[in-house]
């Protein structure tokens, strides 16, 4: 890791779990993560493994029917689970960590103009007059390839990329030196997707913004990930720096589910992982890939695994 200064964000065992009529759900369950400045770290997982509560926990969107939620996240080196829900929103959530949320296309407000509601963050955290907010507005809609005439316009008059772009800007406008992007280009087509990933690619190297990344799309956000965390049944179960991790994943479940990517230039077939990931109600004892794992053996049905800590860190009993 880089000197301790460069150091953005830093959680330890967070937890998040949710209250239903069935008993708990652990959303969440002791994820530990490291991200320094001005880099891009994508979450991979599949459907149901945790990677939306996860963006809901950092910034502290929940719903009600919270159960637990604990453990410490660093941004900057503060501590900001100690700050009270006030604090929080004054100081934290858009001013230093921003959402582009899933479907972040039908987040905006219909009846609003688009250039009020990237307005709004500007002047609710920043303390800005209305035009002195709309100067930022502009600079941000060049960042992110917005012309700037569609202040003026509402958010059903915008392609889905566009709104896409608008929401990027509304994340964008309070300066955070964090975003959360939870699947940014599910809903869009692949040259859209292709044009998002190359304006965050942008972002980053003009503004030096850092991107957390989730999504289960492999192949587009290979394009802007500087690191890779997997994640599995609420945990990480892998993070690593992309430029090893791609070629040569460590983890069981990793490296299935990168065989489950189709390939351009190679002729083998994509592979399925069989099995369903375990309920998040009552997980296993050890190992929460166990069951669907071809290399498992004793020790991973009976103890849980910890991060094996090489500079590349995966928590599977195989790299003891």
């Amino acid at each position: 890791m880089s000197m301790a200064s460069e150091r953005l964000l830093h959680i330890e065992n967070l937890v998040l779990h949710f209250k239903t009529s069935n008993g708990s759900v652990q959303a969440v369950d002791g994820v530990d993560f490291d991200l320094d400045t001005n880099r891009a770290v994508v979450i991979l997982g599949e459907s149901g493994c945790g990677k939306t509560s996860l963006s809901k926990a950092l910034l502290r969107l929940l719903p009600r029917n919270v159960d637990k939620y604990s453990g410490k996240v660093y941004l900057h080196g503060n501590d900001v689970m100690t700050l009270d829900d006030e604090e929080y929103r004054q100081n934290v959530r858009w001013v230093g960590i921003s959402l582009v949320p899933q479907a972040a296309m039908n987040s905006l407000n219909p009846v609003l103009k688009v250039g009020d509601q990237v307005a709004e963050p500007a002047m609710v955290h920043l303390g800005l007059k209305k035009p002195e907010a709309y100067h930022l507005v502009y600079k941000m809609f060049q960042h992110v390839g917005v012309p700037a005439d569609f202040v003026e316009r509402y958010p059903f008059e915008l392609s889905g990329g566009m709104r896409q772009r608008v929401a990027l800007a509304m994340a964008l406008v309070t300066s955070p030196s964090l975003i959360v992007l939870d699947e940014p280009t599910s809903a869009l087509d692949l040259l859209t997707q292709a044009n998002i990933m190359n304006v965050l690619k942008r972002i980053k190297h003009e503004l030096g913004t850092s991107f957390i990344l989730i999504t289960h799309d492999i192949a587009t956000s290979s394009e802007l990930a500087d690191e890779v965390a997997i994640m599995y049944a609420g945990q990480i179960v892998e993070t690593g720096s992309a430029r090893e991790f791609f070629p040569a994943p460590l983890h069981p479940y990793s490296q299935m589910l990168m065989a489950s990517v189709p390939r351009l230039r190679s002729d083998s077939d994509p592979m399925f992982i069989t099995g369903q990931p375990p309920s998040l109600m009552n997980p296993p004892a050890g190992c929460r890939f166990a069951a669907r794992c071809p290399f498992r053996f004793e020790k991973c049905s009976e103890e849980p695994p910890v991060f094996q800590k090489e500079k590349r860190k995966v928590k599977c009993w195989l790299h003891e």
